[in-house]
């Protein structure tokens, strides 16, 4: 099976719920967040954890996890700035499915504090 890694910036409380699912998935969206958005590039999950995450909640997390290549493959990269901009937007709805399409486990590979 093929993968693709990813990166998901995360706050504490998001990181909380990801442990609690003994890393293996991500939480459900609220409603006011119908898009689920990893990103492709580690410098850019690094990036909104230092710079948002930490400003929202004191703390930012980069976690590190691998995809189904095949199963992704049905979804758009997104260019939201530079090349080094891009993510995934996964429809809130569709959450379930691709975290049973997450290979291994979720990672935490930076903490940021302010």
């Amino acid at each position: 099976m093929q993968v693709v890694t990813l990166y998901r910036p995360v706050g504490p409380e998001e990181m909380d719920q990801i442990e609690r699912s003994g890393w293996k998935t991500f939480p459900s969206r609220l409603p006011e967040q119908p898009i689920f958005y990893p990103v492709v590039q580690k410098e850019y999950a690094m990036k909104i954890a230092r710079d948002w995450n930490v400003q929202a909640n004191g703390t930012g997390f980069v976690t590190k996890f691998d995809v189904d290549a095949e199963y992704l493959g049905q979804f758009q990269v997104h260019r939201v700035g530079g090349r080094e901009h891009s993510e995934y937007w996964i429809p809130a709805e569709s959450l379930d499915e691709f975290n049973r399409h997450i290979v291994g486990l979720i990672e935490i590979i930076a903490e940021f504090r302010k």
